[in-house]
């Protein structure tokens, strides 16, 4: 029998921090421009203290610890990624660059071929 992955179903506790998180970030955008008659400083700190504080309880909630996680995994499978040394990546580049080369003179020499028969022989447009 084979075995499937089940998801868990947020709780309503994830999801009333999810939406708290959006209240905040709508609520800093809303300060952020209800105070424009206000310095600069008062606007910009509001507007990143409301992010801060949404991040971070997005953070404590389901969504935001599988997106931690997915994050710490992503990063751990790069580090694990070996890499071409330089004189394999200048080969590659030269080796693609080559080939761009050579089908550009193929697709040229198809071109003007077709040219020629089509309108010199076919039609006889050119004399």
């Amino acid at each position: 029998m084979a075995t499937s992955q089940v998801e868990t179903v947020g709780s309503g506790l994830d999801k009333l921090k999810l939406a708290a998180a959006v209240i905040l970030l709508l609520a800093g955008f809303v300060a952020f421009y209800s105070l424009s008659a206000h310095g600069g400083l008062l606007r910009w700190g509001s507007l990143l203290l409301a992010l801060a504080l949404a991040i971070a309880i997005f953070f404590t909630a389901q969504p935001g610890r599988d997106l931690w996680g997915f994050g710490r995994d992503a990063w751990r499978e790069v580090g694990k990624v070996v890499w071409p040394t330089r004189r394999e990546s200048i080969q590659m580049t030269l080796y693609v660059f080559g080939f761009a080369v050579v089908m550009a003179l193929f697709l040229w020499l198809t071109d003007k071929t077709l040219e020629w028969v089509i309108f010199d022989l076919l039609l006889g447009w050119r004399k």
